[in-house]
């Protein structure tokens, strides 16, 4: 594959900009996988090497969660058994599916996983609801994490958006173990599918790293503001990301 410098000055700045909003309200995804796109990298290695720079930067959030022991290890460790079981399965169906097939189904996923992440961005504690039972909790948590797990191995945007919302809104957990499991289960993810595309050589290892750490940087600046009207400057931007993207797969 032909990397260039103009593939860095598209997605390098764009991934930053991923992390600096994630940092804040999470979605990073919706912007940095199609970075890759847009720089002209194939789905496959797109999908790959997105992950290589998106799995440091969850790993940095992820410690700093278990750290401050805002983790429900009962309820996370088996999470984790299978979120790393479903992104196997997604990452490996990902590598089945044709490249062409593959970038027309993603055009189809983005704008929905988009709708979906805008319109559901309020994580904050105003409807407290009555706890549910352990067993459901359980129950409802772990099924998440192996579906959520295998959509992220396949694909990924949204992803910690998803799960939050199920654990929060089904599972009924509190907002900041809700958030750490989350961190928890995405790290999981990420890992199984890194691991997956990295034995099927589908990692642009040079792109990924320097992405990596022009991700770092925007989670740390990001994580440094405190922005009140920050979704009115976020949701503009991933919808011209998105419409960049559908600008890029149809001209070819």
């Amino acid at each position: 594959m032909h990397i260039t410098i103009h593939t860095f000055f598209i997605v390098c700045p764009l991934v930053f900009l991923a992390g600096f909003i994630d940092s804040i309200a999470g979605g990073g995804g919706l912007i940095s996988l199609p970075a890759y796109f847009i720089a002209g990298i194939p789905p496959h290695y797109a999908i790959a090497t997105n992950k290589l720079s998106s799995c440091i930067g969850t790993a940095i959030s992820t410690f700093r969660y278990c750290k401050n022991k805002l983790v429900d290890w009962g309820i996370g460790i088996p999470s984790i058994i299978l979120a790393l079981i479903g992104s196997t399965v997604g990452a490996n169906l990902a590598l089945l599916v044709d490249e062409k097939i593959l970038k027309f189904l993603l055009i189809i996923i983005l704008p929905v996983v988009g709708f979906y992440v805008l319109r559901n961005k309020d994580f904050t504690e105003k409807t407290k609801k009555e706890p549910l039972p352990r067993k459901k909790v359980y129950l409802i948590a772990c099924t998440a994490s192996f579906i959520i797990g295998a959509y992220d191995g396949f694909y990924g945007p949204g992803t910690g958006t998803f799960l939050i919302l199920i654990y929060t809104g089904f599972a009924r957990m509190d907002i900041r173990i809700a958030s750490g499991n989350t961190k928890l289960v995405n790290f999981s993810s990420n890992i199984a599918a890194l691991v997956t595309f990295l034995f099927n050589g589908k990692i642009v290892f040079i792109l990924g790293i320097t992405a990596a750490l022009f991700s770092i940087a925007g989670h740390y600046i990001g994580s440094g503001l405190v922005l009140k009207n920050g979704f009115k400057i976020i949701r503009p931007i991933i919808l011209i990301v998105i419409s960049l993207l559908f600008v890029k797969v149809i001209a070819g």
